[in-house]
């Protein structure tokens, strides 16, 4: 664990290298670099894109999806080995291990893959094989794609929000009732759409786990916690959740998502009342009554510290997300935001935060970026070795036969389970994008059928709740649990509760709305 001390000097590094990084991307539009990026994206949509069954790519062997495989297999087994439990509580471990893995996937393309390949940074081209030598174009197109396209942005929002919340203090001991959880528990889901799942659980962990602390049965409180607030309560905007983001850059209205009301209540409701009925009538009764007695003498109303300057921040981060795509036009002009401004704005955001915040109550709140470097070191390789795995659903998905809502959503809420479903979720709108097209379905919205867009946006969201890396904030939660000495189900342990919780849940949702 990292002290106290060392994350204040950390932060003071991170201070600095978010200068360095302003300062290099002012040169870099002196240079027109981010320009010419954006400028390439526009290019992109006004050409005419060959259908899928014109081009001469072809994905990679399904063996490629091993590295993957391995990775995940790494992330559930080796907590849970004597031999190599101690050596994984190192991120720097975790890196290799993903590092090592990811390098296996890029290697395939460096020497092995023939074909041309899709590649999507900064605008879609082909990158074409070497007849003649190693395949430098393919394994760098697939490398530029993970890192650079997907993997860059999306920690760049979870570290803002994750650093910029963690300056934000909220104090005092509330009796750890059934009651009190229940309503942590629902703010966090209301909160969830507007100010994303990622800053929802940065904000209310910490509260609710030292509301809990004379507790001993806590571990159900944060598996339902990532439940609904790091997933399922961030499907009614699209700042929510990644994968509607990416829906409303490609053509879904920013209020579309407000419709799925229903089935937020439904879902978010049942899980709250389940809990509520569970902590109430099995684990309260059965903590210490010494424990209780602990708990009910340390009562103190909240208050709430460092909401300047973070909350204005946390708030600009969410328009920052929303309007500096540059793919999109700026609000009210006709500007489109240059590439990576979006992420160099985030940054700069938390370089206030942590300028102008109070350090002390980001001691108070025992706050480090152990989590947030856990989650990157692991994604890094997830993004990268899921790649194969992208590209073959890319080929395959239309050919899969899926053609009900009912389909749709179990297949996109599936592999978003697995893979990141921010990709997935682009990869089956494009399946029901077609689908809508050749069968002339009603009620198309940007070009996709109501009923397929509500199955597609309910399964990337809801079942990233499935395991620890179906969303990033899964993985992050768990680890300030840990950390706060919460000793959280492994992988196989928390899909336990997910599959007898969740999925029955699905099956319900899937009876009455699709």
């Amino acid at each position: 664990m990292i002290h106290q001390q060392e994350a204040a000097g950390t932060s003071r590094r991170v201070l600095a290298g978010i200068g360095v990084i302003i300062v290099l991307y002012c040169a870099a539009l002196f240079l027109q670099w981010p320009q010419r990026g954006t400028a390439m994206i526009l290019a992109e949509r006004h050409e005419h894109a060959p259908a899928a069954g014109e081009k001469e790519t072809a994905p990679p062997p399904v063996a490629m999806i091993a590295p993957f495989a391995l990775l995940l297999g790494a992330i559930a087994l080796f907590p849970l080995l004597s031999r190599t439990h101690h050596w994984w509580e190192s991120n720097l471990h975790k890196f290799y291990v993903a590092a090592i893995l990811g390098a296996a996937t890029l290697l395939y393309y460096f020497f092995w893959h023939e074909h041309p390949l899709d590649v999507h940074w900064p605008a879609h081209h082909l990158a074409l094989p070497n007849p003649a030598g190693p395949n430098v174009a393919s394994a760098w197109g697939v490398f530029t794609g993970a890192v650079f396209r997907e993997y860059l942005p999306f920690m760049t929002l979870l570290f803002s929000l994750y650093t910029i919340c963690g300056g934000i203090r909220i104090e005092g001991d509330l009796s750890a009732r059934p009651a009190t959880n229940t309503k942590f528990l629902l703010v966090g889901g209301l909160l969830a759409s507007f100010i994303g799942t990622t800053g929802a659980a940065m904000l209310l962990i910490r509260p609710l786990l030292h509301t809990n602390r004379e507790r001993k049965h806590v571990v159900h409180t944060v598996v339902f916690f990532i439940f609904i607030v790091c997933n399922c309560g961030g499907c009614l905007l699209p700042i929510g959740d990644p994968p509607l983001f990416l829906g409303y850059l490609l053509g879904v209205p920013f209020l579309y998502t407000l419709d799925l009301w229903k089935e937020w209540l439904f879902v978010n409701g049942c899980l709250l009342a389940i809990y509520y009925l569970w902590d109430r009538y099995w684990f309260h009764p059965r903590e210490k009554k010494a424990d209780i007695r602990g708990d009910e003498a340390r009562v103190h109303r909240l208050r709430f510290g460092g909401l300047w300057p973070n909350l204005p921040l946390l708030l600009l981060v969410v328009v920052a997300v929303a309007t500096l795509s540059p793919g999109k036009v700026f609000p009210g002009t006709g500007w489109h935001p240059w590439m990576y401004l979006r992420e160099v704005v985030q940054l700069a955001l938390v370089g206030l935060s942590l300028f102008l915040g109070n350090e002390h109550l980001r001691r108070r709140n025992h706050f480090n970026y152990f989590a947030i470097l856990e989650v990157a070191a692991l994604f890094f390789g997830i993004f990268i070795t899921m790649q194969p795995a992208l590209q073959l659903l890319e080929v395959f998905g239309p050919k899969l036969g899926l053609e009900t809502p009912t389909q749709f959503f179990w297949a996109t809420g599936g592999l978003s389970s697995f893979l990141d479903n921010a990709p997935t979720y682009v990869v089956f709108f494009t399946a029901a994008k077609a689908l809508t097209q050749v069968n002339g379905l009603a009620d198309p919205v940007a070009g996709v059928s109501h009923a397929l867009l509500t199955a597609v946006s309910l399964g990337a969201v809801f079942m990233g709740a499935n395991t620890y890396i179906g969303n990033g904030p899964n993985f992050m939660v768990k680890s300030i649990a840990d950390q706060s000495g919460v000793k959280m189900p492994s992988f196989f342990g928390y899909m336990l509760y997910s599959i007898c919780i969740l999925v029955p849940l699905f099956v319900l949702t899937n009876w009455l709305f699709l």
